[in-house]
């Protein structure tokens, strides 16, 4: 099972108790920890979170400082917990517009819990969907194993693993089953469009820092009464309509 977060509400979250957002944040920071490893408990095999999106490099330059070494911290205090937890690290999105010194922890963090099997935890940093499937797009078909000169490739498999590769995925996520945002907004703010195409969406109104572990396991009871049926139908209906063609047939 695939669940992905937009963690949103820091900023709302701390300006309602007269702080400023940073604090905000951190409070979020807080909230990842416990998710995390609720998360792990439960047996969910893979969790995303939109931690930092492309388009928040517009915010002021103090705040994208703060968050900055928000994940700077995390990454490096979080290391020996996902080794103790069994949780696989992978951070997902660009890297080129990031400090050396994070990219260098990100490879660290990432390599150092690469055994891990309980979960898989991907924290999306100067992440964009579109983005990533437009770069996706323009990268060689391998289709064939090998680069290929191809172009106009409509192999879904293949453009997967083009699309994983343009946002450093490190091992094979799926599709996600459960999207849930907090903060009360009703929308995907460009996370994860390919992969979410069938996904079950969960709108929440707790603050990111206020969301715990009941607000997960609410989430989750509200995915396990939704019918999926991915463009389909349900499968009562499919049995009832084959037993009347059959009876039709007799």
């Amino acid at each position: 099972m695939h669940i992905a977060i937009i963690m949103d509400g820091n900023g709302r979250w701390a300006e309602q108790r007269g702080l400023n957002r940073m604090a905000g944040h951190k409070a979020g920071a807080r909230a990842v920890r416990r998710v995390v490893e609720h998360a792990a408990r439960t047996g969910i095999d893979c969790l995303t979170l939109y931690a930092f999106s492309s388009d928040n490099w517009s915010r002021p330059r103090e705040e994208v400082k703060h968050l900055m070494r928000l994940l700077k911290r995390y990454l490096l205090s979080e290391i020996s917990r996902c080794i103790e937890n069994g949780i696989r690290l992978n951070v997902i999105g660009r890297r080129d517009r990031l400090n050396p010194e994070i990219v260098s922890i990100i490879e660290q963090a990432e390599s150092l819990t690469a055994a891990g099997s309980r979960l898989l935890l991907r924290v999306a940093v100067d992440y964009s969907a579109r983005d990533a499937m437009a770069r996706a797009a323009h990268e060689p078909c391998r289709c064939a194993g090998e680069p290929s000169a191809q172009t106009g490739c409509t192999d879904r498999d293949c453009f997967g693993r083009r699309l994983a590769a343009a946002i450093h995925a490190t091992a094979p996520a799926g599709d996600v089953d459960l999207l849930i945002r907090s903060g009360g907004e009703r929308r995907l703010s460009d996370f994860l469009l390919w992969e979410s195409a069938y996904a079950e969406l969960v709108f929440v109104n707790t603050f990111w820092p206020d969301f715990d572990e009941l607000a997960l396991d609410a989430a989750l009871n509200e995915f396990r009464r939704r019918e999926r049926r991915f463009g389909g139908l349900p499968q009562e209906r499919k049995r009832n309509q084959r037993f009347a063609g059959q009876d039709a047939i007799v």
